[in-house]
Order: C-alpha cells, then sequence, then structure tokens
C-alpha cells in the first residue's frame, strides 16, 4: 500500500510518525525493548501529546531476529498466528551514548539513538537497514491504523519469493498483496501467498502476520523493500544465511521442515481430467493404453466428477459412472496404481452433508448465525470450519471411508476463496484466517493421512498454501492455459515457491485450459517430467499422449524412464529437503550465487545440486539457455562443453538442454519402470568430469529415505581416490562417463563399455583408479 506522493509528499488524508530518538531501553530475558517517540524532544513538554513507539528485538533462534513492533498494545490479541519458534535465545546487549548493539550468534543489530536508525549484520557484513523513516505507525483518513516498515534496497540487490508469484521472477519493482486467491498462473494473483521474501544480500525476511501483507518491492520508495499491515503492530524476522540455501535452511526450521514425500508418488501421475466424460471403462482405456505403450504410470487421479453433479462434496461415488467403486479400486490396484481422488473443503446445498453440517455447527458463518453460502464453483455451497475440531474430525471420517476403501491420497484443491465476513467457531479474526484457512485445511487431510497410511506414505496434491504449508507436500501450479507463454509462467511461479521454503512443486502437464498442439505436449512433457512431481492433467479434453500423436508417446515413455532411473539421485535430494529445507528444485541462484548472471534465470533450473535443466519454449525447437563456468556434459549425448556463456542450440523432441556439472557422481538406479525400488542395489554411480583437485559425493537413500549408502570421489592428478561406504549384500558399479580407458585398478577389473568405463563392485571399497 502507498502512503507517499512520489518523494516528498504525503498521500492526503495521510500522517506518518516515524520514531525519531531512542529515549529508554530495556534488556530482560534476552529481549531488548526500545522506546521511540515520533518526535524530538527538547525539554519536557515536549513528551505530551505524542505518539511513541515501542520496538522489541529477540533471537528465537541461531541466525534470526524478531523485531516486533507496535503504536497501541491495548488491542484484543487476534487468531490464528503462525506456528512458529518462539523464545529468545541467549543474546548481549552493550549500550553507549550513541547507540545499543544487540548481539545472538553471527547476527549483530545497530540500532543508533539520534536520529533513530537500525542496522542488521551478519558478523562484520551490513545486511539491511532501517532509516529514520522506516518504521512508521500511520494514521488514515478515516483514522484507521497502519504499520511501514521499510528495509534498504542496496544496489545490485534483488528479492525473491512471496509464494508461488507468476510475475516476473525479480521481484524488484513489483506491488504484491498477500491474499490467497483463485486466479489462474497468467495474472498478478496467486494461490500461494507467502509474506516471506529472500535477498540475493544473505539474508530473508518473514512478515509474521496471516493477514494482508501489502508490500511495495522498490515500487514506492526505489530503494526500500516496503512491506504493511493494518492494525497497530507489526511483527517480523530477519533471517540470516549468508547463503540462499541457508536461509532457506533458517526459515524452514523456523516454520517447519517439508516431509518427505512416499517414493511411489514421483513416477507419472494420469487424471481423468476435469469436466471431460469419463466412466469405469474410460478409466480403464487410459490406464490399460499406457501399459499398452509401455508407459510407466505410478497413480491415477480421478477429478471433480468421481462424485455427482452440485454435489460437491459429499465424498461418495458416483455411482452411474462407478457402479462398484470398491472392485475398481482393487483392480486398479493390482494393476499397480496408488489411487489419488480430488476434494475441496466445501459443501454444496444438494450434498447430502450440507444438513448434517448445518445443523451441528461445522460450516463458517455469517454474524446472524446463518451459514455463509453463494453460487461460485458449487450452487449454495458453503465452508468447512477447521477451527471447530468436530468438524476436523467429521470431515477426516468422510475421507477415512475412503482410504479404507483403497484411495491413497488426495487432491486438496481450492481454499483461497475464503469468505471475510463471516464468523468462525473459535472467534479467529476472518481477516487472519482468510490466507491461514489453506494452511489448516491441509494440515487437517496431510494429518489423517499420515495417521491412517504411516508417516512415509503421506502425500496431497495441494493448490492452496500459507506459511508452514511446505510441511504437507506436494503443491502444483494450478490453472495454466496450454501456450508456451503459460509453461514459463508456470516455471516463474515454481521457481519463486522453491525460494518461499516448499520443497516440491508440480504442474499440469500440456496445460490445463484448451488442448495443447503436439509440439508443445511433447515439450512440455520433458520440463514435467523432469519437475520433481509429474501430472498428465487438462480441463475439458484429456491427456494421453496416443491422442496428440505417435511421438508424444515415445517422448513420455523416455522421460518417464528417464526420471524412474534418475530417482536414486532425486529422492537422495529429497531426504536432504526434509533435513535443510533446500528445494529438490533449485533457481540458479541457489547453486551459482557467486555468478551474477544466475540471480535473473527464470527460464532454466538446477534440479538436484547437480543437473541444469533449461527446457525449451518455443515451436522453433530452439534451446537457449545459460551455463556457468566449468564442464557440463549432456545427460543425453554424453557431449562435453564448456560453461561461462549464453548458448543456442536446436534439439529435437527426445532431448532438451540437460546438463550435469563437472566434479559430480551421479547415482543412476536400475529400474527404468517404477520410481519406488531399492535405489541402493546395482547403482551406477556414473562420475563426470572429476577435475584434478576436485571431490565429488553421492549419496543414496532405500524408498524410506533411510539406510544410506554414499560414495566419495576425489582427484590429485591422474589418481582418483574412490571411497564406498556401501551394503555388503547390494551390488553397484562406477562408471567414469566419457573416458575411453583407464590406467590401473588398485582393486577390481574395468570394463570399457559405450559411454565410459565401468568398475563393478559390491560391499565397502576404498581404491585408487589411475587415469
Amino acid at each position: 500500500m502507498k502512503f507517499t506522493n512520489g518523494f516528498w509528499l504525503v498521500k492526503e488524508g495521510y500522517e506518518i510518525n516515524n520514531p525519531r530518538v531512542v529515549r529508554d531501553i530495556k534488556f530482560t530475558d534476552n529481549i531488548l525493548t526500545l522506546y521511540a517517540p515520533c518526535k524530538y524532544i527538547s525539554n519536557r513538554g515536549d513528551t505530551l501529546n505524542i505518539p511513541s513507539l515501542t520496538i522489541q528485538i529477540s533471537a528465537p533462534m541461531e541466525e534470526v531476529v524478531r523485531v516486533k513492533t507496535w503504536h497501541h498494545k491495548g488491542g484484543v490479541k487476534k487468531t490464528p498466528n503462525f506456528d512458529v519458534k518462539e523464545g529468545a535465545v541467549e543474546a548481549t546487549v552493550q549500550d553507549n551514548e550513541e547507540q545499543i548493539i544487540y548481539s545472538s550468534g553471527s547476527i549483530k543489530v545497530i540500532i543508533q539513538r539520534d536520529p533513530f536508525n537500525i542496522e542488521f549484520y551478519n558478523d562484520t557484513q551490513k545486511l539491511t537497514h532501517i532509516d529514520s523513516k522506516g518504521l512508521a505507525w500511520i494514521k488514515g483518513p478515516n483514522q484507521e491504523s497502519y504499520m511501514r516498515s521499510q528495509l534498504n534496497l542496496s544496489v545490485g540487490e534483488k528479492i525473491y519469493g512471496l509464494g508461488e508469484r507468476f510475475t516476473p521472477f525479480v521481484k524488484n519493482g513489483q506491488v504484491v498483496d498477500v491474499w490467497n486467491k483463485d486466479g489462474g498462473t497468467s495474472s498478478e494473483q496467486a494461490y500461494k501467498n507467502i509474506p516471506f521474501h529472500l535477498s540475493n544480500r544473505g539474508y530473508g525476511v518473514l512478515v509474521n502476520h496471516p493477514e494482508n501483507v501489502s508490500y511495495e518491492l522498490g515500487s514506492e520508495a526505489v530503494s526500500k523493500t516496503q512491506f504493511s499491515v493494518a492494525g497497530e503492530d507489526l511483527d517480523y524476522y530477519i533471517i540470516n544465511g549468508p547463503s540462499a540455501k541457508e536461509v532457506l535452511t533458517n526459515y524452514t526450521t523456523l516454520t517447519g521442515k517439508p516431509a518427505l514425500p512416499p517414493a511411489w508418488s514421483y513416477g507419472l501421475w494420469l487424471t481423468t481430467s476435469f469436466t471431460t466424460e469419463y466412466n469405469e471403462e474410460t478409466v480403464n482405456h487410459f490406464v490399460d493404453g499406457m501399459a499398452e505403450h509401455n508407459i510407466p504410470l505410478s497413480v491415477f487421479h480421478f477429478d471433480c466428477f468421481w462424485m455427482k453433479e452440485f454435489e460437491w462434496c459429499n465424498f461418495e461415488w458416483d455411482r452411474d459412472a462407478f457402479p462398484e467403486p470398491e472392485e475398481m479400486l482393487k483392480r486398479l490396484k493390482e494393476k499397480g496404481l496408488k489411487i489419488c481422488v480430488w476434494i475441496n473443503p466445501y459443501i454444496a446445498e444438494k450434498s447430502k452433508l450440507f444438513d448434517e453440517a448445518k445443523e451441528k455447527g461445522y460450516l463458517i458463518t455469517k454474524h446472524n448465525g446463518d451459514v455463509w453460502q453463494w453460487d461460485l464453483w458449487q450452487a449454495g455451497m458453503g465452508v468447512v470450519d477447521f477451527t471447530n475440531p468436530d468438524a476436523c474430525t467429521w470431515y477426516e471420517s468422510k475421507l477415512k471411508a475412503l482410504l479404507d476403501m483403497g484411495v491413497d491420497s488426495f487432491k486438496t484443491d481450492f481454499g483461497e476463496r475464503i469468505p471475510t465476513d463471516v464468523v468462525y467457531f473459535d472467534g479467529s479474526d476472518p481477516n487472519r484466517m482468510h490466507n491461514y484457512y489453506a494452511y489448516q485445511y491441509n494440515k487437517v487431510v496431510f494429518d489423517l493421512l499420515e495417521k491412517e497410511k504411516g508417516h512415509k506414505e503421506a502425500v496431497v496434491f495441494a493448490r492452496s498454501a500459507s506459511v508452514g504449508a511446505q510441511q504437507f507436500p506436494v503443491h502444483w501450479g494450478g490453472d495454466c492455459d496450454a501456450t508456451y507463454e503459460s509453461m514459463a509462467e508456470s516455471l516463474r511461479g515454481g521457481l519463486s515457491l522453491s525460494l518461499s521454503g516448499f520443497g516440491y512443486w508440480s504442474h499440469d502437464i500440456g496445460g490445463f485450459e484448451n488442448t495443447a498442439s503436439p509440439d508443445l505436449f511433447k515439450r512440455w512433457t520433458a520440463f514435467g517430467l523432469l519437475s520433481s512431481h509429474s501430472r498428465l492433467h487438462g480441463s475439458s479434453s484429456y491427456r494421453v499422449p496416443w491422442l496428440f500423436d505417435q511421438e508424444a508417446v515415445e517422448v513420455t515413455k523416455y522421460f518417464s524412464n528417464l526420471k524412474n532411473r534418475l530417482m536414486p539421485y532425486l529422492y537422495a535430494k529429497s531426504v536432504e529437503n526434509h533435513r535443510t529445507g533446500v528445494p529438490v528444485m533449485r533457481p540458479m541462484i541457489l547453486e551459482f550465487e557467486a555468478d551474477p548472471n544466475a540471480h535473473v534465470l527464470d527460464r532454466q533450473y538446477m534440479l538436484g545440486d547437480s543437473l541444469l535443466v533449461a527446457p525449451i519454449f518455443n515451436e522453433d525447437s530452439i534451446g537457449h539457455y545459460y551455463l556457468p563456468k566449468g564442464k557440463w556434459t549432456h545427460l543425453i549425448s554424453g557431449e562435453v562443453v564448456e560453461g561461462g556463456s549464453w548458448r543456442e542450440e536446436k534439439y529435437d523432441y527426445m532431448s532438451l538442454p540437460l546438463f550435469v556439472k563437472e566434479n559430480t557422481i551421479l547415482p543412476v538406479g536400475a529400474n527404468m519402470d517404477k520410481p519406488d525400488y531399492d535405489y541402493r542395489d546395482h547403482v551406477t554411480y556414473c562420475i563426470y568430469q572429476l577435475q584434478d583437485g576436485g571431490e565429488a559425493t553421492a549419496v543414496v537413500p532405500d524408498i524410506n529415505g533411510d539406510n544410506q549408502v554414499d560414495i566419495t570421489a576425489s582427484r590429485h592428478g591422474n589418481e582418483v581416490t574412490i571411497e564406498a561406504n556401501h551394503n555388503e549384500q547390494l551390488s553397484y558399479s562406477i562408471l567414469f562417463k566419457g573416458l575411453d580407458t583407464i590406467t590401473h585398478v588398485s582393486s577390481g577389473d574395468f570394463e570399457k563399455v559405450e559411454d565410459g568405463v565401468k568398475i563393478n563392485l559390491s560391499g565397502s571399497q576404498k581404491f585408487i583408479v589411475t587415469l
């Protein structure tokens, strides 16, 4: 929200009050409190008839500092609040006549008394600062109150994140309202609004407000990142890195680490699509067709019309289309498939559950006690009130019946259009609930899956999110169009989401709205199967590849096979995400912070730390991408190229720019037909361009994320020392990619194969290879 009229003037009707000096401090229980009047004090009379701000600085955990500011604190405490770490770790304060220095770990906060300003440091490196106008209580034209903070934007500083946003990847110059909306992927609206932004200067900021947070990102004041909320207080966290990865680790420690999705969820998902005509015969045709074309399929998803029209959600199968759902699910599962069904948190008036939910108080109500209803989406629908524990139990019971029937997962759609002129069971503030609702909705469903299926089997396919919802993977990009432009905007959204603490992301391969051309479908399929999760889904037309052309079948098969073979690598990166919060799909800046070219790239990404993916976004089959410095090996062709420049080449549909960076050990699995197998057995450790003085490590877990094995290779001159810590019962190989021969192996034999030199092993080994 803008409060000024250019640099000099205040917007008409507004009054901006900034703290001028720090008059007093208090340091108790590791919390520093500052008292800062909004006027210079030259005599005792100046202490009268003026506003004053109270500023509280604390550290809830290592590498994080919290800044709370309020004008008046007598208001009723509002809920809900984000589930973040509370408390204050050990800190020290130094006070002198000019400044107060607050220190906790490597974070240092320097407060200038007069004129007021605050600087934030990582040891001696300045991260950002609040100048004399940077904090404010603002009175509006109707006596309403706002709190605002401005953090300095340094020269060359770039801002990322704020959830899954489809606008430009670098957020500088943008105006953002953190308010969940169902706006598709082609507008400034977003399904997943997260009031957390990350700076390329090595820090992040979480604004600890579930309600609307209004951002001016170098837009109102061009050298400031500004955020404001309505009310009398403002609460935010400065999260230190200094690397972007460390910022995300600290942010997800503060707000929750993503769960580890089950291995089967990484395989290909196929759906009925949305408004298409389908029944069990259609489903069987699709499933059997995938098998006939030798396309690996892991999950079949039933979209909305598995229930009767006008009755969403009643959680009952439309028995006209599916007369024996229990037997149908049993037959599908005998084919090795997992089953997902679509749900949302709305109860249509025609649903048999509406009267029950109304009578028991399970739906959000108006102030007069009536159930809040409207006709957008479902006629007369009400919204489940997840602040009511009994409503949660009731909702879970409907889902449990489906799990007992054989369903494995739920697509938790919607949850964005949540009204604010309503009353909640627990008295929650409706403005704070609007975004937070997505967190509660997905938590209820995910917790049920963990309870019924086990914590290593729980996975949803979610569209809406708020802070903390990264704990409930996976999330997908929402309603995109079947165009290259929409494919690119989907990727921008995924990259922004990954810099907002989310580890996993998917999208509708081929686009949701309209029907892709065969050309677009094949390009999007390669992109989709090189994402963490992969789903074929559409609106009014089916997404089985043979409806596009025969080559689409081959492309889908090839990249499905490839992804399954990459599962030892992908699942290891997922275990890493579960432990550290570093996402599986990574913007280039996460791996190449020292390269300024990487800071703006939004049409390519790293899949884990070693694979570079650059989808093709044009009908001319041209791949246009940037390779950072170093030697890169094309994963499919084996071509080795020197990085440090932009490249442009033509690719057929069976390929795209897909490169392995130097000093990589890429574990490749032995099974191309499914994603869930023992990744450690017969794994091939492919060593790519190990440079003199270089070292590489690969870790491979089992399908539960446990019992890891690992291998390390280091090179000095022509000698490579390899140490493999492996299960004695499992065979594995080491493949030096691209080598014609090696001179000697101190233990074991080697053989020349088509794409390098291979050494077959079992058990733990330590040996030297002479190149």
